[in-house]
């Protein structure tokens, strides 16, 4: 089990902040189950007995009786009478049962338990739920592997193939740790991707949006997948539809885009506007949650490797907790401007710097950015191409050797 450092060191300072509900969330089979078992080890080191652990995954059929607050709060009251001291307490999947917030908030308040909650979308914090926790939950975001992570998996496992052989595994077929973990044939990953793509689909986007077109959902999820890293807006969706021979109502599209993005399953960029400092609000870019699903919609990673590296920079800058944008200075555009805690970096991203005519497009494109933040060009070149203050890094050491 890979120990996900990243993310234990934002949880590890609120163990035991017993105010506070600790909610994860990310995309399905992203390792969110994982990092439970991961917390519940921190605790373990910590002297904490396993018998003041309380644990239930609402996929698991044998806690298909618990689907509704009363039930479930009936069940861990009981549970919790039972145990001396502090109860920690572990819902995995929980937007499955109804009416949970009630439940939850309730233990906050009635009991000495410490929670932690995964779920798969976000609306579960949104509208009328987040009016019983408001203020009384830290969220953590959980992604499927880095670059770095899929190694590690690899290497534990006694796989001692080249990092080169690694990173194009990696392009190919994603981060979701199960991939790393499990040594199966080409056929049986793309099939295991396709089973998790439906699984979204159905059970995260379909079902708790109430969708009722779903040919229409998968024309939208497929055009953004294709599209990742370039800039488009509904209208274009609702053009290129049109060509198809559907006349569909922009704001349609535009929620069935926001149902997406509740389930994780793509990521919105806004574009920055860097002179006026505003955020645009046409026109953003997609990112899929993991390229190998990608590959196993549309296909083609290897073909479409500029927009794949694209999409693996941005999630990695996702995941070390950067807000990302996309610069717009005039008529140029930078892949991305990354913000945290008053710092600020920019990164350009393309697959070879192959010709004098890419390295002046990649370099200049900083010509009019005069600030003295640091600026990247990130490529698959094995050589220091480095020039006017401007660091270009090959992406492999970029992502293995992130700058903090």
């Amino acid at each position: 089990m890979i120990k996900r450092e990243n993310y234990l060191s934002q949880i590890r300072p609120f163990i035991n902040q017993t105010e506070l509900v600790k909610v994860i969330v990310g995309i399905r089979r992203s390792g969110k189950s994982v990092m439970l078992e991961l917390i519940k080890q921190e605790l373990t080191e910590m002297g904490i007995s396993k018998d003041n652990m309380i644990s239930i995954n609402f996929e698991d059929m044998a806690y298909s009786n618990l689907i509704t607050a009363k039930a479930l709060n009936d069940y861990l009251e009981k549970r919790i009478t039972s145990i001396k001291g502090r109860t920690y307490i572990f819902l995995d999947e929980i937007q499955e049962v109804d009416g949970w917030e009630k439940c939850v908030n309730a233990l906050r308040v009635s009991s000495d338990a410490d929670i932690y909650i995964t779920g798969s979308n976000s609306k579960m914090l949104a509208g009328e739920y987040a009016t019983y926790l408001s203020g009384r939950y830290v969220q953590f975001m959980i992604y499927p592997f880095s670059f770095s992570e899929y190694c590690d998996a690899r290497r534990e496992n006694n796989d001692n193939a080249s990092t080169n052989e690694y990173f194009n595994e990696y392009i190919k077929y994603g981060g979701l740790p199960f991939l790393s973990i499990v040594p199966l044939d080409e056929t049986a990953k793309m099939q295991y991707l396709k089973d998790i793509y439906a699984s979204v689909v159905i059970k995260d986007v379909i079902k708790r949006n109430k969708l009722r077109d779903v040919d229409l959902l998968e024309r939208i999820i497929a055009y953004a997948a294709e599209n990742i890293g370039h800039t488009f807006s509904a209208n274009s969706i609702a053009s290129y539809l049109k060509n198809e021979r559907r006349t569909i109502a922009v704001d349609t599209i535009i929620n069935y885009l926001n149902a997406c993005e509740k389930a994780f399953l793509f990521y919105k960029i806004s574009r920055m506007n860097l002179v006026g400092k505003e955020i645009l609000k046409i026109n953003e870019k997609y990112y899929i949650a993991d390229h190998g699903l990608r590959q196993a919609l549309y296909g083609n990673n290897q073909r479409d490797i500029e927009l794949v590296l694209e999409n693996i920079v941005c999630l990695e800058l996702l995941r070390h907790g950067y807000k990302v944008s996309v610069g717009q200075i005039g008529t140029k555009e930078i892949d991305f401007v990354c913000e945290k805690s008053g710092k600020r970096f920019y990164v350009q991203v393309c697959y070879l710097l192959a010709t004098d005519k890419t390295i002046e497009r990649e370099f200049n494109v900083y010509d009019s950015v005069k600030d003295h933040y640091p600026k990247y060009v990130l490529s698959m070149d094995e050589f220091d191409m480095s020039r006017n203050g401007i660091i270009h890094k090959n992406i492999r050491d970029f992502l293995l050797h992130f700058p903090e």
